[in-house]
């Protein structure tokens, strides 16, 4: 038997390894904050010869996205093959677990064979289980494999292109700021220009970073053995890029060079030399690398392989999402077709432009919003800065920069009406549980995963929870009298979102919804408690407002009430302005870095308590 035994085990090993030997090469570079700013999208301003030569060898993609407009869960979506929306870790900085079963690709292409190294971030708003890489960190490299055989998957992300590099000063700029183009909602100011002129710089950096690790692997022979992506992980690191899910946010350069060895693997409509509008996004990388490495993606993975055994037809639209941005909530979502673009707003009582400590740092947002205050912008600069429509719908190829929103134009009803529905039929399909406030994600799944929770309609009755945010986001007073039937719902999240209807509708929703809105500061979910003071302390009376900062002064201690709570607190603390002055000596006294709160969120409470003492203390 143990001879018998032996000898399958070898059989199986000698299998094993011819099936690795049929295996190309995979790598994989990757750039940060950068959109398809490159000389080979037509981008005369750019200089990136590298790029540009990979691209006349390769084929490029023009409708590519990351799915998510900022680098944490973009990169979920990339490592698991699904929608972070439906994960539970569509927020910043989230972590949330996949059900037991569903691994990260590299564990799969392990399984094949593959040697996998990841140089250098991993980030996933996830929790991994097991290491995950062969070798991950700087030193991470397809040279460390075992023997010259082994076929690997290699991954080299380069961060010069990241935000944080475009606003360092000094710097010796080599672009020349007079020659950049602007879009329509940045003004047209010398420091603007010296930003957009820097990350230009910054892209030609990466690029010859790019040519250096293309020479490395032709150095070693290997071009002819091995697939090489490119792509940025969402949009440039500029202000209303970065952070939204507009095209300028989501869209990036992805060029794939497929050598002749390999072209069997190639995409149906792969041409060298080519471009291609196909909607590929980040959620289709992992069934595609599968694909390639003839493994049947599994049913949990919600993308489409675009290459490889397994490929699948081209998808009409391609689906973008928005959630809580570091110390920022809101919650966004797009549908991106062929030309149009369409966004559902759920909290468009918000400002695009909210205080986000981080991007507030760029020069180029303090000098937008100082103009923005002087009241020196014209219209498509302003809207940054203040609320936002239900919906909106862009025409990218007359209005590629997206200022002119279409939501309410006759002509384009059918359009809008067709990618409303892609939207709701998409969410649906994948049980988008960013309907519930972020802490409810993690205590309505205590016991297994977001993602398990979301399937259940006991533990998330979807349609129902979905259903009340649309009515509330709405915000059409003709619809009051339902928003207030929300709070009879035995649903917490249900009643969240009636309390969010009354918020969105300002003094009116506050006058129709008083006595609603007073009983739900006593409601068992602090979500609900903290949206309700949110409205009675932006639009009540005197003795109203009171009341309600005395119930967000006793939510928003971090240690007390966890992080959640605290977050929303703090958030609708600031939006009240001087009318929270009283709270300033309690605010004060916070930590910075509170003790027994998750490292990942103790500097978004930071933050938030530092911007609302400025405040405060300015009010004051």
């Amino acid at each position: 038997m143990k001879t018998i035994l032996k000898a399958l085990f070898f059989y199986s090993l000698g299998l094993s390894i011819a099936h690795a030997k049929d295996l190309p090469n995979i790598l994989w570079i990757t750039s940060e904050d950068n959109g398809p700013h490159l000389g080979c999208y037509g981008d005369n301003y750019a200089t990136t010869p590298h790029l540009d030569a990979l691209a006349k060898k390769g084929m490029i993609y023009t409708r590519a996205i990351s799915n998510a407009p900022v680098c944490a869960p973009a990169r979920t979506t990339i490592i698991s093959g699904m929608y972070p929306p439906s994960t539970g870790s569509e927020h910043m900085r989230s972590m949330t677990q996949l059900p037991s079963g569903f691994k990260m690709y590299p564990a799969y292409l392990q399984e094949l064979g593959y040697y996998c190294t990841n140089n250098s971030k991993e980030d996933y708003n996830l929790m991994k289980d097991g290491d995950v890489w062969d070798e991950s960190g700087r030193k991470a490299s397809w040279e460390n494999r075992p023997s010259k055989d082994t076929p690997f998957f290699a991954i080299y992300n380069f961060t010069v292109s990241h935000e944080s590099q475009i606003r360092k000063r000094p710097h010796s700029q080599v672009h020349d700021p007079e020659k950049v183009r602007i879009p329509a909602y940045h003004p047209d100011h010398p420091e603007v220009r010296k930003d957009w002129a820097q990350y230009y710089d910054k892209i030609s950096e990466m690029d010859k970073m790019v040519g250096d690790k293309l020479k490395t692997l032709k150095d070693q022979g290997l071009t002819q053995d091995t697939i090489v992506f490119y792509f940025g992980d969402h949009g440039s690191g500029m202000p209303r890029s970065k952070r939204w899910p507009f095209f300028s946010g989501l869209n990036v350069p992805l060029i794939v060079h497929v050598p002749e060895k390999w072209k069997h693997l190639a995409s149906s409509d792969y041409k060298v030399g080519g471009k291609i509008d196909r909607r590929v996004g980040f959620v289709d990388l992992a069934p595609t690398l599968l694909s390639i490495a003839g493994k049947k993606p599994p049913a949990h993975m919600q993308g489409h392989a675009f290459m490889g055994k397994y490929e699948t037809s081209s998808q009409e639209f391609g689906y973008g999402f928005r959630g809580r941005m570091d110390e920022r909530y809101d919650m966004v979502r797009s549908v991106l077709g062929e030309r149009y673009i369409y966004i559902r707003n759920y909290m468009p009582h918000k400002l695009y432009g909210q205080h986000v400590g981080y991007m507030f740092v760029t020069t180029t947002t303090q000098v937008w919003k100082q103009l923005f205050d002087e009241g020196k912008l014209n219209a498509s600069q302003s809207h940054f800065w203040k609320t936002k429509p239900p919906e909106e719908l862009y025409d990218l190829f007359k209005d590629p920069d997206e200022v002119t929103n279409l939501y309410q134009s006759q002509e384009h009803k059918n359009v809008l009406l067709r990618m409303r529905k892609a939207h709701l039929e998409h969410i649906q399909k994948i049980r988008d549980v960013g309907f519930l406030p972020e802490g409810e994600i993690h205590s309505r799944s205590k016991d297994s995963t977001p993602y398990e929770m979301g399937h259940k309609d006991k533990l998330y009755p979807f349609a129902k929870i979905s259903s009340a945010a649309s009515l509330a986001s709405f915000m059409k007073k003709e619809d009051l009298g339902k928003i207030k039937k929300l709070f009879k719902d035995k649903d917490s999240a249900v009643r969240y979102w009636g309390a969010m209807g009354l918020l969105m509708q300002e003094a009116e929703g506050v006058k129709s919804g008083r006595k609603e809105l007073h009983a739900a500061l006593k409601d068992s979910s602090p979500y609900v408690r903290i949206t309700a003071a949110e409205a009675l302390g932006k639009y009540g009376t005197q003795k109203e407002i009171k009341k309600a900062v005395r119930v967000l002064g006793e939510l928003m201690d971090p240690v007390q009430n966890s992080c959640f709570p605290s977050m929303l607190a703090m958030n609708a603390i600031d939006h009240l302005d001087d009318k929270a002055k009283s709270l300033l000596p309690k605010i004060q006294s916070m930590p910075r870095t509170p003790n027994g709160v998750d490292k990942r969120f103790q500097g978004y409470v930071g933050r938030l308590v530092d911007t609302t003492i400025k405040e405060l203390t300015q009010a004051n």
